[in-house]
């Protein structure tokens, strides 16, 4: 059995196609592989049950296939913002998507108050991991130093938190 899908490997309805979109018809296998194709681009179904419980009574159940809809619109939503932090990247001839493109992304869609709650977390975010790099400097710089002083007037070397110690020997006689 042949299916017909559009140009972007989106499975269609047949009457639902546009006259400028070019069509292929595809075999059962290959509707498979494309199938398989669009889910490695959804967030696991387990995450998004797990998030729509947060929210719902504890009593509350949900249908597999409210999960899969939510499933679906949260990974556009995701793959619109995206698509649009990464098209500023690309005119700013970058090639990274940092957190303030998708923040921008957010803000120019029409997402503002998202795109602010999100920009006060990432902020917050950062003073967390510069404060931990801080804390893990300090720890380093710690033990290089009990390690130099435990040593026992022997030597030893530290390397990138694993310390190293030796002693000294005398085997001279008196």
């Amino acid at each position: 059995m042949r299916r017909v899908c559009c140009k972007d490997d989106w499975p269609i309805r047949s009457n639902a196609v546009p006259n400028n979109t070019l069509l292929k018809y595809t075999t059962d296998d290959e509707n498979e592989r494309l199938m398989i194709k669009e889910h490695d681009h959804l967030l696991p179904i387990a995450n998004v049950g797990r998030i729509m419980k947060q929210i719902l009574p504890s009593n509350a159940k949900i249908s597999k296939e409210a999960k899969e809809t939510m499933q679906e619109c949260v990974s556009e939503f995701i793959s619109f913002v995206t698509g649009e932090a990464s098209d500023k990247c690309h005119r700013e001839k970058r090639k990274t998507v940092n957190g303030d493109d998708i923040c921008w992304a957010l803000g120019s869609l029409g997402f503002d108050d998202y795109g602010e709650a999100l920009k006060r977390y990432l902020v917050r975010y950062r003073e967390a991991e510069a404060e931990r790099a801080a804390n893990n400097q300090k720890d380093q710089r710690t033990d290089d130093q009990r390690s130099s002083s435990s040593n026992g007037g022997g030597g030893g070397f530290s390397s990138r938190g694993a310390t190293f110690g030796f002693d000294v020997m005398d085997k001279r006689r008196n």
